[in-house]
């Protein structure tokens, strides 16, 4: 068998394989629903009328915002592993691990995120002040 032979039939099953996948999305209900990812879709200047493509973006949504979660899961854990024992054994009684804005940064900017939240009235005394009388 020569080398173009084989490409075909390796271009074939990837073709097939392929095709099994974009039929299965008609099939598959995707956790973000359609009509939301349809939305931001149109709100970009994009249209599409196959729902298989509609779906093949839910399920790479999908798998961002997991990636994205389980990388914030990781800091999160981190900076708690990071406070000083004396207080980490004052929080042990609470296993919960509480999920910031920090680390959802952090996350974020792993992927090529930047986020740049808002000031809130708590960070700063000079936030919700007359723009003129702000001392930056």
């Amino acid at each position: 068998m020569n080398h173009s032979q084989q490409s075909s039939e390796g271009r074939h099953d990837d073709d097939a394989a392929l095709s099994d996948f974009l039929a299965s999305l008609m099939d598959y209900t995707p956790t973000i629903p359609d009509e939301l990812v349809e939305h931001y879709l149109a709100k970009s200047g994009f249209q599409c009328p196959d729902i298989r493509l509609t779906r093949l973006i839910s399920v790479a949504t999908q798998k961002f915002v997991a990636e994205v979660a389980g990388e914030a899961l990781r800091h999160c854990k981190t900076r708690k592993a990071t406070i000083p024992k004396d207080k980490r054994d004052k929080q042990q009684k609470d296993k919960r691990l509480t999920l910031t804005m920090e680390d959802l940064s952090k996350a974020l900017r792993e992927y090529g995120v930047t986020v740049k939240h808002q000031e809130y009235f708590a960070d700063s005394p000079s936030t919700g002040m007359d723009p003129a009388t702000r001392e930056e």
